[in-house]
């Protein structure tokens, strides 16, 4: 059959997720031969009575599960819109519109409300009771015109029931009644966001006049592809189906598909909160580019800070990309990129960091040298040098005379500067002395070798994912790692996630993003429950938006609502590791997968209290290893420092030992004297807090013994 176009909905895999795998082989086999031929013989496809649409047909997928397609009057695009149980099926069909907007021209799913009046209730008869302040009609939520909701996609039969909403409880509850999009729109309208804005981001301008029935047109629009995939090819169609949840692979809200599928002029730097998709435009775009930009020959690098995130990364990338578009992607973490690149130019490769014997050996040779007189702790000199040296490659006096130390708390000299210098002096020596070298000195080694042309520039484009754990020299690095040219950079991150302490301008390091700055809002991981209570532990704290602005931690947004974080406290250690072994053990005997349940702590010692009453009930347990992604398909209750959990996601996460002193770690917060590292030590903490809380999905639960920590 010629020119015919078979699109699933997001709807459709959710509901493929749920049913038995017996009868998902039988769908998977349907599914097969209704993409090849909509019409062949086979396929009966029956009316429904009192469906929604009448174009709505039922067909057979076995003796008891029943498909829900959408076959047109005429044209060649089909919908394959349900599957469940026959009757089941059947009561979808009656209780969802599937239709073209008029005014947007989108492709709509949302359920039906029978029997809801369109008018406003009838007011009591006056009296007293009736005038009282209590009886008096309740403000508008959205008190907005009927044309700019209908641009936003607010189908005409639900513009009364939206202008009668007076709460955001009353909008919550209207969630499923609405198409999706336009209850994004409302969510940010009664957040108190602009309208312009929110037109900006999902109003229709006013246009020529829509076809209702072109499904084929309908079906090239942004909005309509976040729920309706057209599928082309049966390899991609079986890919789909085999993993219906990771609908990431497939569906991408509009925002994130404008940045993914266009040409940029320069650098772009996205920021989103915790769940806004991030890491999904960064996977996308490479897929992207490596498809429609890069030439034979060509590669591309995609980065990031930790190891086990890029082992992630790699891993979910290989799953939308073809084997050729991988050839020419690298993927792999900035301090695993410098070693690999020394080692292949026949450079030293001995890179040591503070907290390992060799460099604090050093440490101490130079420490021998301070100037007892000034009074200054070894901490000062380890985050002078961490902050001032390193970063800006001081390396000598009269430099580190003109070195900038914005961000530093205490102030020096010109005589204390030279008094501190011998100290730095030192350890460069011992570090030399020992064929040693600093993370930042080897990518300065790096950025030499390609400026004196002793190696080429090997990328045509490169893109970053958290990028806020970057420091200035690394972002330097991946600028010289590419030439200047359209699609050649994209920056992605998120500064109230920055859990390292690296902080940095990309403007300061040579990437220009001047009006290409962009933002994600909408939250797909968590709750909104859950989103609130990780946000809440940043209210009040600013920070960087990875250049020389600030970005709030307002106007962000989750649609899915659940059940609100619980927060308990316990006598004991003893007590609190029973409580959450227990509680595992319950949600592990109610069906859900032990996997799927992550235990994080602040430290490694504090997640052993509940590895060991875990093992005592016979509960499988795994770490994770910041080498290697987590294979969900594995067994075992996963457990996690604050650091290493960065990343994933579970259905349940338990955040242990959340108590005084541990969150905020005292020992980290104790290790300086300069009230600027303080703060920023705090916010650190804070910052790991809150990515450890958006890790959940559905559920999160938050303990302590003893006194709680006053984060929360």
């Amino acid at each position: 059959m010629a020119d015919v176009q078979i699109a699933i909905s997001q709807d459709f895999f959710s509901a493929f997720a749920r049913i038995p795998r017996k009868q998902q082989k039988k769908v998977n086999e349907f599914v097969s031969l209704f993409r090849t031929n909509p019409q062949v013989p086979g396929i009966n496809y029956e009316k429904i009575n009192d469906a929604a649409n009448p174009q709505f047909r039922s067909v057979r997928i076995d003796q008891d599960y029943r498909g829900i397609v959408l076959k047109p009057e005429s044209g060649n695009v089909f919908l394959l819109l349900w599957v469940d149980k026959h009757d089941d099926a059947y009561d979808w069909a009656r209780k969802h519109k599937c239709q073209i907007n008029p005014e947007t021209g989108i492709l709509q799913l949302y359920e039906v409300v029978h029997g809801e009046s369109l008018e406003t209730p009838e007011s009591e008869p006056e009296s007293e009771t009736a005038m009282s302040p209590a009886a008096t009609p309740a403000t508008p939520l959205l008190d907005f015109r009927d044309r700019e909701l209908l641009r936003l996609g607010v189908p005409e039969d639900r513009l009364q029931a939206v202008k009668s909403v007076a709460s955001m409880a009353e909008l919550d509850a209207m969630k499923a009644t609405l198409p999706v999009e336009a209850y994004e729109a409302l969510c940010f309208l009664a957040d108190g966001e602009d309208l312009d804005e929110v037109m900006a981001e999902y109003g229709q301008p006013d246009g020529p006049q829509v076809d209702t029935s072109d499904l084929a047109a309908a079906l090239q629009r942004p909005q309509t592809q976040r729920r309706f995939q057209v599928v082309d090819d049966e390899l991609e169609l079986q890919q789909m189906l085999e993993a219906p949840l990771e609908q990431w692979r497939v569906f991408l809200h509009p925002t994130q598909r404008r940045l993914v599928e266009r040409h940029w002029n320069g650098p772009v730097r996205v920021l989103g909160g915790a769940g806004t998709g991030k890491t999904v435009v960064a996977m996308h775009r490479a897929r992207w580019l490596a498809k429609h930009v890069l030439q034979r020959g060509e590669q591309l690098l995609l980065t990031t800070f930790t190891r086990n995130l890029a082992t992630d990364i790699e891993a979910n990338l290989r799953k939308i990309s073809t084997p050729e578009q991988m050839k020419q992607i690298e993927v792999l973490n900035i301090d695993a990129w410098v070693r690999r690149f020394l080692k292949r130019e026949q450079q030293p490769t001995n890179i040591v960091y503070p907290g390992q014997d060799a460099f604090d050996q050093c440490l101490q040779k130079a420490m021998q040298l301070a100037d007892g007189s000034l009074e200054l702790p070894e901490s000062f000199y380890l985050e002078e040098w961490q902050r001032v040296v390193l970063p800006q490659r001081v390396t000598s006096r009269r430099e580190y005379f003109m070195a900038s130390r914005v961000g530093r708390g205490v102030p020096l000299s010109r005589k204390q500067r030279a008094a501190i210098w011998p100290v730095f002096e030192e350890l460069r020596f011992q570090l030399h002395q020992r064929e040693l070298m600093t993370p930042e000195d080897a990518v300065f080694l790096v950025l030499d070798m390609l400026d004196e042309g002793k190696a080429a520039r090997p990328y045509r484009s490169a893109i970053i994912d958290e990028a806020q754990d970057f420091g200035m020299e690394a972002l330097r690095l991946v600028r010289g790692l590419v030439p200047e040219d359209k699609d050649d950079l994209m920056i992605v991150g998120d500064s109230h996630q920055r859990i390292y302490g690296r902080k940095a301008s990309l403007s300061q390091c040579g990437i220009n993003i001047r009006g290409r700055g962009r933002k994600l809002r909408i939250n797909y991981r968590t709750t909104e429950q859950i989103r609130k209570f990780a946000t809440a532990v940043l209210e009040g704290v600013e920070v960087d938006d990875l250049d020389e602005g600030t970005d709030p931690v307002t106007g962000y947004r989750s649609l899915i609502d659940g059940e609100p974080p619980s927060v308990r406290g316990f006598n004991t250690q003893d007590e609190e590791a029973e409580w959450v072994a227990s509680e595992i053990q319950r949600q592990i005997d109610e069906g859900v997968p032990s996997q799927a349940i992550c235990v994080v702590a602040r430290t490694e010692k504090h997640l052993k209290p509940i590895e060991s009453t875990l093992g005592q009930r016979g509960v499988e347990t795994q770490k994770v290893s910041r080498n290697s992604a987590d294979n969900a398909s594995v067994p075992g209750v996963r457990l996690a420092n604050m650091h290493r959990i960065k990343g994933l996601e579970f259905k349940a996460v338990f955040l242990v030992g959340i108590k005084d002193g541990v969150v905020p770690l005292e020992y980290a917060l104790s290790q300086t004297n300069d009230p600027v590292e303080q703060r920023a030590r705090e916010l650190n903490e804070r910052a790991l807090l809150h990515v450890a809380g958006t890790r959940a999905v559905h559920s999160l639960y938050v303990t302590y013994s003893g006194e709680r920590s006053r984060l929360l």
